[in-house]
């Protein structure tokens, strides 16, 4: 189902990405609308899949998970079967918050939050338990200069 969006639309995509917990009346005094009108549009959006869900975003470090880790990984399998063993191992590990696939020398890359280096280990001892890697590389992120789950819409 194609959707195209108007510039009310987008306006309600921002306030949703900002904040989704703001009531319907406060959206729609932001946008410029009434709250029936911006209910339907939001509606009409979740239907056509452009809002997936609504969440919550905690602070990783307020939890106690400090390390954030970008692990490299280059295979030499490259078998469906081993595939699928390696997403469903992904799939199933809390502490992968992304995984993709990539073009060029590297395979994959996770952004993996932990506790510490110590918890990371633990997940790098699991991870090449349950499947064949053929080399990973695990890189500490310093400091988050940037994060957002905002799209430029």
């Amino acid at each position: 189902m194609s959707v195209r969006l108007d510039e009310i639309d987008r306006k309600i995509l921002v306030e949703l990405q900002q904040d989704a917990s703001q009531s319907l009346d406060e959206i729609a005094r932001k946008v410029g609308s009434s709250k029936t009108p911006v209910w339907n549009r939001i509606r009409k959006m979740k239907d056509a899949g452009i809002i997936a869900r609504q969440t919550v975003l905690l602070d990783a470090e307020a939890l106690g998970l400090e390390a954030c880790f970008f692990v490299l990984i280059r295979t030499s399998e490259h078998e469906a079967e081993w595939q699928r063993k390696f997403l469903a191992t992904l799939r199933a590990r809390p502490e992968v918050l992304e995984a993709h696939r990539l073009a060029g020398d590297i395979d994959y890359i996770l952004k993996v939050r932990v506790k510490n280096a110590r918890a990371y280990d633990q997940f790098y001892q699991a991870l090449i338990s349950e499947v064949k890697i053929y080399n990973v590389t695990a890189l500490l992120s310093m400091e988050e200069i940037k994060f957002t789950t905002i799209l430029p819409v």
